[in-house]
């Protein structure tokens, strides 16, 4: 029930801004305290945890909870009972300092668990009933026959058939999901018949199994992997992909498909038959997947002694046939000895390194050169420690190297380093300060696909780099080595989303032009960044490079910031090849020089943001964006007034823009109207009636207030 209850928590809590924190935490068997605190810190926090004790953790989330009022799930809490002492109570002790009106709410298989959160916690039981008959069997044959077909399908024979089939499922909406979609990808009557007739349907744990023999032999390997991480843990796409390709577990049938384009295929199959359910977004944004807890069932049972973790508070022997290996918590020799056997590893996580000594550093060494068969290697060191440099030197395969180290650490590379020819995806956290050893002038790495950190590029000759598909987050142009953009030429593998800052230090059209943007199709995103103001900069030249930085022609979404040229590029006004057609986010901000470009030649773009553009006027053509949904304006302040609007607009959103005076006749169809810091508004149109929220906040002017509607649900002024 995780899902529903999380979704409608969400809607709720968003929409009328009640809780001041929302927090959901997946509990499960034998919890680590200390493992749920790091995992609820780095919720609220939105950054990797590098506390290395569960009193500052504790004290922490006392400090961050402290007049706050706060909305907390418990997932999946066991009884005492039935998995041992958990101390439950120290996990609720942060939060009894939280403000009056927070909420707790805790799920679990047995009831008897409540009473295990501690005597002075007072529960209210909701216990949720199976799904009705009728109701099951309609959700059997949404997944089964897809949205429109559930109910239209009746007495079809694949109807009928699956019919029989959600008989045997026993109102488990986990097999609903997963038997159906393996269903919907064979719509052939013997297929269903087949299933119809197996036994092994008629247990929840068999269902899932059965849904498991129908993936191919990549995909079925990339799943059991997935049970080397813990209960609860976030999936992150992005992160997943490079680890499953790392292994070797992609192989790409198809000459123009990268491996991580396949890896992505198989990640979709498995999210269509619920092996992996959608969690929601990260505070930075990007989307999280959950494993249900009878599918770690099921990949714990088919990995077998493959994948292990180990988590605070375990004590024992690892399997020596261990391949892949988790630890949530490394803290001294005796595990390190441990590892030390292994000498099958191919992949060893450690999600926070507690104790760092001289000793242990020198231990971990040792290690590393005796796991020849490594593949990954990921480790998060705390903030108090100080760290050098561990080479993974001896171990040729190695394909993932990340580091997460603080900012506040530097590390100087190894001569070493440059023979680690088979490596993908380099990542030293928010490490500042990387250098080579004296006497090296630049890496060669040509296997690179993924770099997560800036400083990296400094370091490697990314011109040869043409496998290169990530540039960490950003690419900045300078005099340093490996810093001009004329080595981005050649690579044409980038894809997703470049960001390029520095723009300034590009000399003009000819050398803007050495980058090939235009080549990078691969590419959906794009931010250009200019870092001078109006006295130092050239228009003209300025105007030079961005027609020189042209991208390819499908790109979704660009980001212009401090771009002071006179005029804008043929490429974006519609006057070379068309235009960005493809183009769905436009975001231009401190764009100073020459009046606003032409927008009308987006007929795709959604959203459109204006922030500190000294411009005195919008286009007068911004109807013509027939599918804009969303305009955003902020710190515009030479603007007096705005242009007739797109029909399609649902949110207007003007702030701190101290000049303007009125707004144009509103589209029928705008849901939001915010109008916040505007001194000199004097007036609001006609409201529309599908308007749900209104704020007019600091708008002292406005001479009489708009007749409220009875759809307005939010108003804040």
């Amino acid at each position: 029930m995780r899902m529903p209850v999380m979704e409608e928590k969400d809607k709720l809590a968003e929409k009328d801004g009640h809780f001041d924190i929302l927090l959901w935490v997946h509990v499960s068997q034998k919890p680590s305290i200390e493992a749920i605190y790091r995992r609820m810190f780095e919720a609220i926090e939105g950054y990797d945890c590098e506390l290395n004790s569960l009193d500052r953790l504790q004290q922490e989330l006392k400090d961050i909870l402290t007049s706050k009022r706060f909305f907390l799930v418990l997932d999946d809490v066991w009884c005492n009972k039935d998995v041992g002492e958990q101390n439950l109570p120290q996990l609720l002790s942060p939060f009894k300092i939280g403000k009056r009106g927070s909420k707790i709410l805790a799920t679990s298989r047995n009831v008897d668990a409540f009473s295990d959160l501690g005597p002075d916690v007072g529960c209210a039981n909701f216990p949720i009933s199976d799904l009705d008959d009728s109701i099951f069997l309609e959700l059997f044959m949404y997944y089964a026959l897809g949205d429109g077909n559930a109910n239209n399908g009746a007495g079809s024979t694949l109807w009928n058939i699956g019919a029989h089939i959600a008989e045997k499922l026993k109102r488990s909406p986990l097999a609903a999901s997963t038997v159906g979609g393996q269903l919907r990808k064979r719509k052939n009557v013997e297929f269903w018949r087949r299933a119809r007739d197996r036994d092994l349907l008629n247990e929840t744990m068999g269902a899932l199994s059965w849904s498991y023999q129908h993936l191919n032999e990549q995909i079925r390997q990339c799943f059991a992997y997935c049970s080397m991480f813990p209960r609860g843990h976030h999936f992150r796409p992005n992160v997943l992909l490079k680890l499953w390709v790392a292994e070797g577990f992609i192989r790409s049938t198809n000459a123009g498909k990268e491996m991580e384009d396949v890896g992505q295929d198989y990640f979709d199959e498995l999210v269509s038959i619920s092996f992996l359910q959608y969690g929601g977004k990260e505070s930075c944004g990007e989307d999280y997947y959950l494993m249900h807890d009878l599918m770690y069932d099921l990949a714990e049972r088919i990995a077998g002694h493959d994948c292990f973790r180990i988590e605070d508070g375990w004590t024992g022997e690892i399997p020596p046939g261990v391949r892949h290996l988790f630890i949530d918590t490394y803290n001294g020799e005796k595990l390190a000895m441990k590892i030390f056997q292994l000498e099958n590893l191919r992949t060893l996580i450690i999600k926070v390194i507690k104790l760092w000594t001289p000793r242990d550093e020198e231990v971990f060494k040792n290690i590393i050169m005796r796991l020849q068969k490594l593949r990954v290697l990921n480790v998060t060191f705390g903030l108090t420690w100080h760290v050098n440099f561990l080479e993974p030197i001896g171990v040729k395969h190695i394909c993932h190297l990340t580091y997460r180290i603080g900012k506040s650490h530097g590390l100087i590379l190894p001569r070493t380093f440059k023979k680690l020819h088979h490596i993908q995806t380099l990542d030293f956290g928010n490490c500042k300060r990387l250098s080579l050893s004296k006497d090296e002038v630049g890496i060669n790495l040509v296997s690179l696909r993924h770099v997560g950190n800036a400083s990296i590029l400094k370091l490697v000759n990314i011109a040869r780099s043409t496998s290169l598909q990530e540039l960490g987050p950003y690419f900045t142009v300078s005099k340093e080595r490996g810093c001009n953009i004329k080595h981005l030429r050649d690579l044409n593998q980038l894809c997703g989303r470049l960001r390029i800052r520095g723009v300034e230090n590009v000399k003009g059209s000819e050398e803007a032009l050495e980058a090939k943007l235009a080549d990078k199709e691969r590419l959906t995103e794009l931010e250009l960044c200019w870092d001078c103001d109006q006295e130092s900069c050239n228009p003209e030249v300025e105007v030079e490079v961005l027609e020189g930085l042209c991208p390819p022609k499908d790109l979704e979404k660009l980001e212009l910031g401090g771009y002071n040229g006179a005029r804008y590029p043929n490429w974006m006004v519609g006057r070379q090849n068309g235009g960005l057609k493809c183009l769905q986010v436009l975001k231009l901000w401190k764009c100073s020089l020459g009046p606003a470009p032409v927008f009308e030649v987006f007929t795709l773009l959604r959203f459109l943001s204006l922030s500190a553009c000294i411009w005195v006027a919008l286009p007068d053509n911004m109807v013509r964006l027939k599918s804009l949904v969303e305009l955003s304006m902020e710190l515009c302040q030479n603007i007096q007034s705005l242009p007739a609007l797109p029909h399609s607009l649902k949110k207007l959103s003007i702030k701190y823009c101290k000049n303007i005076r009125s707004l144009p006749v509103l589209p029928q169809l705008l849901e939001e109207l915010s109008i916040d810091y505007c001194p000199n508004i004097q007036s609001l149109p006609v409201l529309p009636q599908a308007l749900t929220k209104l704020s007019t906040v600091d708008c002292p002017n406005i001479q009489s207030p708009p007749e409220l509607l009875r759809s307005l649900e939010e108003f804040e002024v």
